[in-house]
């Protein structure tokens, strides 16, 4: 899956404070709704946390995949946000998350999204590219670094 049709510079936030899940998953959810004037920040803060209340979207190693689903939308969008300093997520190592990616998906996407999914968690999996988004200087920089194939 190319990330580059998910996520433009213009939905990805460095060194945003938040105190808690909750405030990160707002500053997501305006970033997603951001340049759509059907969506509202609202209801796709709805959507994010009911995916959360049926299990912890925390990857790991200070990672999370925040994702819900709305109807009436026909493309898969993402967001990302680098937190300055980490949060508690519910993640399955018990480490605060700091680094997180958020996608929005239509409501009957299921391989699509299952793929995506599995693009981003292979992606975040490598320590090289956790660390590389942590000591990126600006949004273009984080930008290159989430949609460069690195390989793959």
């Amino acid at each position: 899956m190319d990330l580059s049709l998910l996520i433009t510079p213009d939905r990805i936030a460095c060194d945003v404070s938040a105190s808690s899940k909750k405030r990160a998953l707002e500053a997501l959810s305006e970033l997603l709704a951001r340049d759509d004037d059907e969506l509202s920040a609202a209801d796709v803060f709805d959507s994010l946390i009911a995916r959360e209340r049926l299990g912890g979207t925390g990857l790991g190693f200070g990672v999370a995949i925040p994702h819900g689903r709305l109807k009436d939308k026909d493309k898969t969008i993402g967001a990302f946000v680098r937190l300055s300093e980490g949060v508690d997520f519910d993640a399955v190592d018990n480490q605060p998350v700091d680094l997180l990616f958020a996608l929005l998906v239509p409501e009957n996407s299921t391989e699509e999204h299952l793929q995506i999914l599995a693009t981003l968690a292979e992606l975040f999996n490598r320590s090289e590219v956790r660390d590389a988004l942590r000591q990126a200087k600006s949004v273009q920089a984080i930008h290159a670094l989430l949609t460069s194939r690195r390989g793959d």
